[in-house]
């Protein structure tokens, strides 16, 4: 079903004027259009941060600034996947390329017509956030897999102005909102360029990834967890590369909204454990076993029985 009526019938709730990947899609635009700087507050469980945003992006080019203003004093600037933290504390700055970039950082990679296999939408009308009028939509997952998602959308732009991961019970779990936001603001691209290569009394270090897939590296899943799909999978290059050591592996499953993460390390004297690891900051859960000689983590904004699907699901092949 992915015209607005049946969307809307699922959910039981009213006609939407937009489908679920109509409004998704309007806003991702919406960043990738507009020049806009803002007081960006998460909160996740009792921990509260807050950091300073600066964005630009001319459809192609995108660039952005994140400072921390709560905690370790951290900078993040990014070129489209090219991404540099800067810790003036330590004066250290690490170098990555991260693919995934945006709200929803999958949503563009992944089948169009498969999230509204998995997720309807409400509309909820118009409130204020930050001094802009938003429309509050409600993505609401069909199944028991996937936590749900409130969004204040910015009334003319599209802009995320405020999301809350939800819980089953309707519970907030997660909130991120601007405090406050000038839209069309003039960021400069050429001004960010040049502080993202000024590294001088830095000490650089970079991460070399190269991409796999779980079958080049021996593992495989039994099962796939209904709706995610495998985004990436990388291995992290080790600091001594002529010493032989399986290498640090990451896999990337989404359904397009929610994403989960499998870490696969190396951990040759560990002893098999029967328990494994849980941790809950927020929406983010974490499990972690043993399997031979690797520790595999996995983590992901999506409830605990998901993660148990990967976790039972993923197997060393022969």
């Amino acid at each position: 079903m992915t015209g607005a009526s049946a969307l809307a019938q699922s959910t039981g709730g009213e006609d939407a004027s937009r489908t679920v990947n109509q409004w998704l899609a309007r806003m991702h635009e919406a960043s990738r259009q507009r020049a806009y700087t803002g007081t960006l507050v998460v909160s996740a469980g009792s921990a509260i941060s807050a950091s300073r945003v600066w964005h630009v992006c001319d459809g192609k080019q995108q660039m952005e600034r994140i400072e921390t203003l709560t905690g370790a004093p951290r900078t993040t600037i990014r070129h489209n996947s090219d991404v540099i933290t800067f810790a003036p504390d330590q004066k250290v700055a690490w170098v990555e390329k991260r693919e995934s970039l945006g709200l929803f950082p999958e949503l563009l990679r992944t089948p169009a017509n498969q999230i509204p296999e998995f997720y309807g939408v409400r509309e909820r009308g118009v409130e204020r956030v930050a001094g802009h009028l938003s429309e509050v939509v409600e993505i609401v997952p069909k199944d028991g897999l996937r936590f749900g998602y409130r969004i204040w959308s910015e009334k003319q732009t599209g802009l995320v102005m405020k999301l809350q991961t939800v819980g089953a019970q309707g519970q907030v779990l997660e909130q991120l909102a601007f405090t406050e936001l000038q839209l069309n603001a003039p960021v400069r691209m050429k001004k960010l360029a040049k502080l993202m290569s000024d590294t001088r009394g830095y000490e650089v270090h970079h991460a070399v990834m190269n991409k796999t897939t779980p079958e080049a590296e021996g593992w495989r899943m039994k099962d796939m967890v209904p709706g995610f799909l495998l985004m990436s999978c990388l291995t992290r290059e080790p600091a001594q590369p002529s010493v032989q050591v399986p290498q640090a592996m990451q896999c990337v499953y989404s359904d397009g909204l929610a994403s989960v993460s499998m870490f696969f390390e190396p951990d040759e004297g560990a002893v098999a454990q029967t328990d494994a690891g849980i941790g809950v900051v927020g929406a983010t859960h974490s499990l972690s076993r043993q399997l031979g000689s690797f520790r595999i983590t996995i983590l992901g904004e999506v409830p605990l029985p998901t993660l148990g699907r990967f976790a039972q699901a993923i197997e060393r092949m022969p």
